[in-house]
């Protein structure tokens, strides 16, 4: 049409740029910088079309010459000269594609947020019959009370109810496995016997449950076999996913949160703060679990504390008692009505605000069987993280991947989507 003097039509992409021919036939802009005293190619650039291979080749060869530079950067080279149609999305795409820059910026992949386990859905229970636990620390403490005191590491072991969100809070002095089972029989005294405890796969963890299962098999005999074959399973997230216990990091960072403003730069004995430990914990159980209704005459709000009072630890099942008159009831009945009511209140009331996914409700494209893939680690930096290649996947109850099996150079180890990073290999721009 140029070439005929002919009018582009209205719709045309190239019309707002005034294009000619010039003595070569090269199509290039015809713009408003005639009168600059720019050279002839700045002031009218070659028209150039996104799709075709020579403008994705020049891309990728600004790119490497301006040492991987940005989508902006690399754009504004290349309009000096040529001025490509649907430039700034083809050079967000080069960028994209680039191995190294994939690399170094480790982007990972993020699959859609996973339903909520069964464990956390269980009504009519009761709390820290399924437990997730996580240390905090390490807090500084004094040794003792007044001059000459030294100061000494100590650690927060948190243990989260699964349904009710409460939490309990056991101060240890170090991390060994020694310290944590002694943690845990306090807790055990005090809450009840968990029947699932759900952790990451620290040292201290994996070695206290490796000592409960080396326990139970060699006093099998002596111990009675309701007690013997009433143990408690251990349970352990990917190594390095902190996301799938969620739980128990909230409570982590609510714990610190109380401890920051009230420590501040004082260093408390042992006992000063455990004692303050404990009253963090009555703060945390006392928050609602749902949002506050405005109405003055609606009833409290349900709290962790109220699924807290008054619980034995060895209950029996009791009757659904909840529409039974009051009057009509014994004292012990009453209470157990009290206890049915607030579990029928988080059915009706907390259950429901867990519905919806505040994060992840979108799921990128899933790794495939093969994919090379960069492992990140926190201790290295980007460009020395091991490259690997996907061997093996692993669907959770809905379907979606969230776990692989990476073959590296010192074996094969198993990662979930936070910590692998796809490399764009197989893309045009390899």
């Amino acid at each position: 049409m140029l070439s005929g003097n002919r009018k582009l039509p209205n719709k045309s992409a190239l019309i707002k740029f005034n294009v000619f021919l010039d003595d070569n036939k090269i199509m290039r802009v015809g713009g408003r910088l005639v009168n600059s005293l720019f050279c002839f190619e700045k002031k009218h650039p070659i028209i150039l079309q996104s799709t075709h291979k020579f403008t994705k080749l020049l891309f990728e060869f600004e790119h490497i010459r301006l040492m991987h530079a940005g989508p902006q950067l690399m754009l504004a080279s290349i309009r000096d000269s040529y001025w490509p149609i649907g430039g700034r999305n083809l050079a967000r795409s080069c960028y994209r594609k680039c191995v190294r820059c994939c690399r170094i910026s480790g982007r990972t992949v993020s699959p859609i947020m996973g339903n909520l386990p069964q464990q956390r859905l269980l009504p009519g229970g009761y709390p820290f019959q399924c437990t997730g636990v996580d240390y905090a620390g390490p807090i500084m403490a004094a040794s003792r009370q007044g001059r000459g005191c030294k100061l000494i590491k100590v650690y927060i072991a948190i243990f989260v109810c699964f349904t009710t969100k409460a939490i309990h809070l056991e101060l240890v002095s170090d991390l060994t496995s020694n310290k944590y089972l002694l943690a845990l029989f306090r807790f055990i005294s005090r809450r009840g016997k968990p029947d699932d405890i759900y952790s990451d796969n620290g040292t201290s963890f994996v070695g206290a449950c490796n000592e409960l299962s080396k326990f139970l098999k060699t006093n099998c005999d002596s111990l009675s076999e309701q007690l013997a074959n009433d143990g408690i399973k251990f349970h352990f997230i990917p190594a390095y996913s902190p996301h799938y216990g969620g739980l128990w990091e909230a409570g982590v960072k609510s714990t610190k949160f109380h401890l920051r403003r009230v420590l501040g730069n004082c260093n408390l004995t042992f006992e000063e703060l455990n004692t303050t430990l404990v009253q963090i914990e009555a703060i945390l159980n006392s928050r609602p679990l749902t949002p506050l209704s405005s109405d003055p005459a609606d009833c409290t709000p349900l709290t962790p504390g109220h699924f807290l009072i008054g619980r034995p630890l060895t209950s029996l099942p009791r009757h659904d008692i909840k529409d039974h008159s009051t009057a009509s009831l014994s004292r012990f009945q009453r209470i157990e009505q009290l206890r049915q009511h607030f579990w029928a209140r988080w059915s009706k009331e907390f259950v429901s605000e867990l519905q919806h996914r505040t994060k992840w409700q979108k799921g990128n494209d899933t790794l495939k069987l093969g994919a090379l893939v960069v492992v990140k680690e926190d201790h290295l930096p980007p460009l020395k993280w091991r490259l690997g290649r996907v061997i093996a996947v692993h669907p959770g109850s809905d379907g979606i991947v969230r776990v692989a099996d990476i073959t590296t150079s010192v074996g094969v180890i198993r990662r979930a989507f936070n910590r692998i990073c796809p490399l764009p290999v197989d893309a045009e721009f390899g």
